[in-house]
């Protein structure tokens, strides 16, 4: 398996793959650009290690320095509360992509749709279809944080192992933390 591969069988991602994303100054540059940015928390969030800790708490460090919108799926939410960060909604993943591919949906807080979708921690194949249905029906960019590459996303890391992911993450907080790109 190439670091490019995806992990669903049989995948035909079709002529347009994911952008792979190997720096985390990448990735801070673009969440930093989006302007109405929703972080999709799986249950797999409050399961991985991270630096120590949990992968949900390198998320809530992700969300804290983006100030982007926080929905949980699963026992994400639980996961969230137990660490003081409740999210702004809780709700099933698929559900919630089908309000992205609504035009006429007005966001979480009615103020407006999302321009950029990130997900974390949510099962590869669940993942896959969400990513699939925003590429296909929304104009909605995506970018996936989990250690395996997914195509359907607009950007998306490359299968990395848990430690270099690990060490992506806390980069990539780093640099949404710093001021310099406009943080």
């Amino acid at each position: 398996m190439t670091d490019t591969d995806s992990w669903q069988t049989a995948e035909v991602g079709g002529p347009r793959r994911a952008a792979v994303i190997r720096k985390a100054v990448a990735a801070a540059a673009v969440i930093r650009r989006a302007e109405r940015p929703i972080l999709i928390l799986g249950h797999r969030a409050g399961e991985r290690e991270c630096n120590g800790g949990r992968m949900i708490d390198c998320l809530i460090g992700l969300a804290r320095a983006s100030g982007c919108t926080v929905v949980a799926s699963g026992n994400a939410s639980s996961a969230l509360r137990e660490r003081g960060y409740p999210p702004h909604a809780a709700m099933p993943a698929v559900e919630l992509g089908s309000r992205l591919t609504d035009p006429a949906w007005t966001g979480i807080d009615g103020k407006g749709a999302y321009d950029l979708a990130i997900l974390a921690g949510l099962p590869y194949p669940m993942a896959w279809t969400l990513l699939s249905a925003l590429k296909h029906f929304s104009p909605v960019k995506t970018l996936c944080l989990d250690p395996g590459y997914q195509p359907q996303a607009t950007w998306s890391l490359p299968n990395i192992s848990l430690a270099d992911w690990a060490a992506f993450m806390h980069a990539l907080n780093a640099s949404l933390a710093s001021t310099e790109g406009g943080g």
